[in-house]
């Protein structure tokens, strides 16, 4: 009888319980910060119904909780590991400004204002003056534009929301490194719920400072851009609509006073405002902190409750989709540092369909890290060349020539030379159309009559810019105009360079290769105790190897390549691309250090550990220890000597 087959669970379905409850976390900070906002918006008139939430005040929390989940959605449906790649911000413009997701961002962000915009005015007393229709002389009604100039600024605010979620790429979920300094003891600390709401709590007073701000710009920009712009399709809508509903005046000029410029409304603008602002950031703030949390449940890797633990891992480090990769990565980076028994597990794993446990993670890991490798022989490779279309020549059988060919001798007849000026604009014309491009007696006048116009042309120039240079004063001009914040999209800055250089596109993740490398050198590493049978050392000469080459390549690509012209700051620094350097850097150094005395046995040469010395930064560290124990010794030796001449005078004195 056949033995039962485990079923290998996928990665997914640990994965995506674990997003559902930090998304559930999520929702309830927005939900508090919404029953907050609607018992600022209650009247207080009796204690007990301004806060019960079942009442007015319950009611005005939902409805903004509505507002406020709209953008933990956005950021769900549209969320991605790693930063948006390109060689310039106007490039990132062209890449991403036309797409759906632009579109979804900008409902959201418009709905939420109107929606926060109506509750406000729904909120407020009579006395306030924020009735959408007034009567006045009578039973004649007329539209009030204070609270559509209320609504307006709302919305405005919003499209000014959704071109800062799109260039600051909001979308981007940072995901962490498990970085050898961090200790075991960080790493489940960060899985802790309670951690994450601390840090929350910690980022209120930027969060409230961000709103401030965008709150007091979007007051100041609708101070222009409402009159100018939005007025005059607002005033027409909102009476098209309410013209049925009240008796409206069947006019719809606009006013030719401005009632919503008074103090009150524009205090009242900028409160709202802030509020809603508030509320994004918050939102924004919540998902980022919340989803990123490490792949850890109650201590444990999210993999622990499967069936088949290391499956259920290698399913996620197989997945296609990157975002699944990335955690998958990094939870078996976890384990490399933090979790003896489940690396025990890998080393033991060796009765696989595909092969050993430890050789398909071998396998995954170095491809991810080669790709590196990939992205840079690529970015700098030239251009491909069109190929030039095949002409297919009609197929002609050559027929045989019964006449003799035609002659190549001058047809004409020479024509008698005739003397003077007009002989000679004969002579010119003539050799100008029987032999073009050769010399004619009035090419030299023609000549000086373009280098006089264009010593003209040159003397007006500097008459008018000072300078005669025309390619450097296009250049100069061009160098004002980057420098300029009107340029700063169009620069090539050399950090996104690089990083698209070195980590690809159109998303690029530094942790998912930092990740994979510290995978590799803490498995590694830790097999000299834990790996019983002895399989990780096979693979290590070949690791050393790996590492260093990609160390050194990643070291060479970022010193040749150059400064771009338009990168008017040529400040040579990545951040990103640092990240992925020092991981490789803490994994050869891990490695070195393990299995520095056995290099012999592993079969790593001399000056295989020397480079991976070099790589991993060790060398500077042993020329120091050498130079300390030098000076020391130089020292013991300067002291002798003294001591001996001492010596000398002394027994000198005595005799």
């Amino acid at each position: 009888m056949a033995a039962a087959t485990v079923r290998r669970s996928p990665y997914k379905d640990f994965l995506q319980p674990a997003l559902q409850r930090r998304f559930a976390t999520a929702s309830l900070v927005v939900l508090a910060i919404a029953y907050v906002q609607a018992l600022f918006f209650a009247s207080w008139r009796s204690y007990f119904w301004s806060w019960f939430p079942i009442g007015p005040t319950g009611f005005r929390a939902i409805t903004l909780f509505f507002g406020g989940i709209l953008i933990v959605i956005l950021r769900i449906s549209q969320y991605h590991p790693g930063l948006r790649t390109s060689d310039s911000g106007f490039q990132t413009f062209l890449n991403y400004t036309l797409k759906w997701n632009t579109l979804e961002t900008l409902f959201a962000y418009t709905a939420s204002a109107t929606l926060f915009g109506f509750v406000y005015l729904w909120s407020l007393d009579e006395d306030a003056g924020l009735e959408f229709v007034t009567y006045y002389t009578g039973d004649r009604a007329r539209l009030n534009e204070k609270p559509l100039y209320l609504l307006s600024h709302l919305a405005l605010l919003g499209v000014y929301e959704t071109i800062t979620h799109l260039v600051r790429d909001t979308d981007r979920l940072a995901l962490g490194a498990a970085r050898p300094q961090n200790g075991g003891a960080a790493g489940k600390e960060d899985g802790d719920p309670s951690v994450q709401l601390r840090r929350f709590r910690d980022r209120l007073p930027s969060v409230l400072a961000y709103a401030i701000n965008h709150s007091l710009l979007g007051i100041l920009f609708n101070t222009f851009v409402y009159p100018m712009f939005v007025r005059p399709c607002v005033w027409r809508t909102s009476l098209a609509f309410l013209r049925p509903i009240y008796n409206l005046p069947r006019s719809s000029n606009l006013p030719s006073s401005m009632p919503f410029f008074s103090a009150s409304i524009v205090f009242r603008a900028f409160i709202s405002g802030l509020m809603i602002t508030f509320a994004w950031a918050a939102a924004n703030t919540a998902f980022s902190l919340f989803l990123a949390k490490q792949p850890i449940k109650n201590g444990k890797p999210l993999t622990s409750d499967s069936r088949d633990p290391n499956g259920s891992l290698l399913n996620g480090l197989k997945n296609k989709k990157l975002s699944i990769k990335c955690f998958a990565i990094w939870e078996l980076a976890l384990i490399a540092r933090d979790f003896p028994d489940r690396r025990k597990a890998i080393y033991e794993d060796i009765d696989r369909k595909d092969g050993p446990m430890w050789s398909q993670v071998y396998k995954i890991c170095t491809d991810i890290l080669k790709t590196l490798e990939t992205n840079m022989d690529a970015y700098t490779a030239a251009p491909p060349q069109p190929e030039p279309a095949p002409t297919v020549e009609p197929a002609t059988e050559e027929k045989q020539r019964t006449i003799d060919p035609p002659r190549d001798d001058d047809i004409f007849q020479p024509v008698p030379q005739s003397k003077g000026l007009r002989g000679q604009a004969e002579k010119a014309a003539t050799q100008t159309v029987l032999a073009p491009g050769q010399g004619s007696p009035l090419r030299p006048a023609a000549k000086r009559a373009v280098e006089t116009a264009k010593q003209r042309l040159v003397d007006l120039q500097k008459e008018a810019t000072g300078t005669g240079d025309q390619p450097g004063l296009l250049r100069d001009k061009a160098l004002s105009l980057l420098q300029s914040p009107i340029g700063w999209p169009f620069r090539q800055h050399y950090r996104r360079r690089v990083a698209r250089g070195v980590l690809g596109g159109p998303y690029g993740e530094p942790n998912l290769y930092a990740n994979a490398a510290y995978a590799l050198g803490g498995l590694a590493a830790h097999s000299l105790r834990e790996d019983k049978y002895g399989h990780v050392q096979r693979d290590v000469a070949t690791l050393v190897r790996t590492l260093t080459g990609l160390a050194r390549r990643l070291d060479a690509f970022r010193a040749e390549l150059p400064v771009h012209w338009t990168d008017v700051e040529a400040e040579r620094d990545c951040p990103e691309v640092d990240e992925v350097r020092s991981a490789l850097r803490d994994a050869l150094r891990s490695l070195v250090e393990a299995f520095g005395p056995y290099a012999r046995d592993l079969r790593l040469s001399l000056a295989d550990m020397r480079l991976a010395r070099e790589a991993a930064g060790l060398v500077e560290t042993e020329k120091e220890m050498v130079e300390v124990k030098g000076r020391g010794r130089r020292s013991l030796v300067w002291f002798g000597r003294i001591n001996m001449a001492h010596l000398r005078t002394e027994l000198y004195c005595t005799v």
